[in-house]
């Protein structure tokens, strides 16, 4: 009787204790070596926690347990390597799983889907059995996902590789492809919010002959439901309901994803589209058309005090934890100062058309405002430090993150080594990024590991503002609107475009000579854009 005791190892030298995410296996399961038996949660990452035996598994912590490094959390009973309560059933339920890779990217699911696809066919041929589909690993940070959308219905037939739902996480949004052929039962319904490995759905197999005896009935179907699909295929499911609510046909819409799909941000600007191009098709109808005054679309009744609930999005959840900790666990405080731009706006508006012309892009200001953080960092490397327990670290590289507003909220994707790159690269990183952040295609190895933050909230009119930290880093630079205003210029009252600039620092990490110092330094090169050029 070989009893095997697994313990929670360590998984990094700030890490002293884990969380119990979610158990993969039940207790008394047998597990096969290497065999992912639980999730465990740190406050750095998301890992997961192998078999190191073959045997029956006897859990000793629960879920939601925190426990230390070297802590019980499981034997393994290897005398019982046969099995002989595990049924083959269970065993090949789970093999297409374990076949499947889910460590990927959410951009990348739909890729990795094709080697379950092989493992779906074998228990596609076994009649009776259910191929169980769970919430796919897509990140070492993300550790659930909520559902926004399912494609079809319960009880339709679905073939390999056919997108069924779309599930959205407090990083990005992704789809979920089918790993097998049969009738699809829906577990989660829309709106859950489901743990990493949690069932979402099963696809019973065995389904394949009722499926095949409606083809050859008519053509006339076939097509109808070739068009269908076509049209699914290019709206995403999210901007399929949105579009759908709306009453806009798919075909109306012109979609900004890879091969003209229709994103969900194109469904929310199509929405004022609707209510022009309805009036000039009802023309025959003008009577009822005169009648419409009376009552304007969506004027409440006088007195009306109504509300209503939406639940918060995983996004939008994880920005409100991480602003409140942010504000809680740091010594934040803001400097500000103003900038003359009109050096940066006459050398732009000067070579911008021949900039384009030559690079493909655009000349803005951003690309000014990065340069210019990059040298300045390099005057004051204490602003793009940050502190690790009892240690401040200091990086040698500027990676900036540069905050995007989308449908879904902000995020803040990051432009690596910055130091190193022209104007024109950082126009198109910047671009780059933005429009996977706007499809909801960003990575997290795209979001992750900036060491200083720019927010631009000068693009929706703010003037002033005192933007929260981007933990961990140590300072965020905010940029607002310009503005023209009278200053005094060599003695003399003058007009100039001004605009706000704000550093928000952590005072554990910054002192207020080195702020305010970073923000002079950041003023003198953008009033005097020919330092950027000859790095002075």
């Amino acid at each position: 009787m070989a009893e095997i005791e697994i313990k929670v190892p360590p998984v990094g030298e700030s890490i002293t204790e884990v969380t119990i995410g979610n158990w993969f296996k039940n207790d008394g399961d047998f597990v096969k070596m290497d065999e992912v038996i639980c999730g465990l949660d740190s406050d750095k990452a998301t890992f997961e926690l192998t078999a190191e035996a073959e045997g029956v598994l006897h859990i000793k912590a629960q879920e939601g347990d925190t426990l230390n490094i070297g802590d019980l959390i499981a034997t393994i009973d290897s005398a019982s390597n046969g099995a002989p309560k595990e049924t083959a059933p269970k065993k090949e339920a789970a093999s297409p799983k374990e076949s499947a890779p889910v460590e990927a990217a959410p951009e990348k699911i739909q890729d990795k889907a094709e080697p379950a696809a092989v493992a779906a066919a074998a228990v596609g041929s076994a009649p009776g059995k259910a191929y169980e589909m769970k919430v796919p690993a897509v990140g070492e940070s993300i550790t659930e996902v909520t559902i926004a959308s399912w494609s079809k219905k319960d009880g339709d037939h679905v073939e390999v590789d056919e997108i069924l739902c779309e599930l959205e996480s407090d990083k990005a949004t992704f789809e979920l492809p089918a790993e097998a052929a049969g009738t699809l039962r829906i577990v989660g319904k829309e709106g859950d919010t489901l743990a990493i490995g949690a069932l979402i759905c099963t696809i019973e197999a065995g389904a394949g002959s009722s499926a095949a005896a409606p083809a050859p009935q008519t053509t006339a179907p076939t097509a109808v439901a070739a068009d269908k699909g076509y049209n699914e295929k290019h709206a995403s499911p999210v901007a399929a309901k949105i579009l759908a609510e709306k009453g806009i046909d798919p075909k109306d819409v012109n979609g900004s994803g890879s091969g003209g799909k229709i994103m969900k941000d194109d469904a929310l600007k199509a929405g004022s589209k609707p209510a022009p191009a309805a009036q000039p098709a009802s023309a025959p109808a003008a009577k009822p058309a005169a009648a419409a005054p009376a009552a304007p679309v969506g004027a409440a009744p006088a007195g009306a005090r109504g509300q209503r609930r939406e639940k918060m999005s995983s996004l939008r959840k994880t920005i409100a934890r991480r602003l409140v900790a942010v504000k809680n666990e740091t010594a934040m405080l803001t400097t500000f100062n103003e900038v003359d731009m009109k050096p940066v706006m006459d050398l732009r508006s000067k070579f911008k058309d021949k900039f384009k012309e030559k690079h493909e892009v655009g000349l803005g200001f951003m690309s000014f405002f990065v340069k210019a953080v990059t040298v300045a960092l390099k005057d004051f490397p204490v602003v793009n430090a940050y502190i690790d327990g009892e240690e401040l670290v200091y990086n040698d590289f500027s990676d900036i993150s540069v905050a995007v507003s989308t449908p879904r909220g902000l995020v803040v994707p990051v432009i690596r080594n910055a130091e190193t790159l022209s104007f024109a690269a950082i126009e198109k990183e910047i671009v780059r990024l933005a429009v996977r952040a706007r499809d909801g295609k960003l990575g997290l190895d795209e979001m992750s590991g900036g060491t200083f933050t720019i927010t631009n909230g000068g693009t929706f009119g703010s003037m002033l503002s005192t933007p929260i930290i981007n933990a961990p880093q140590s300072a965020i630079l905010g940029m607002h609107n310009i503005v023209e205003r009278a200053v005094v210029v060599d003695g003399q009252i003058v007009v100039r475009p001004i605009m706000y600039v704000a550093l928000s620092y952590d005072h554990r990490t910054i002192d207020g000579k080195d702020s305010v110092s970073f923000l002079v330094r950041l003023k003198q090169l953008l009033e005097d854009p020919m330092r950027l050029l000859l790095d002075m």
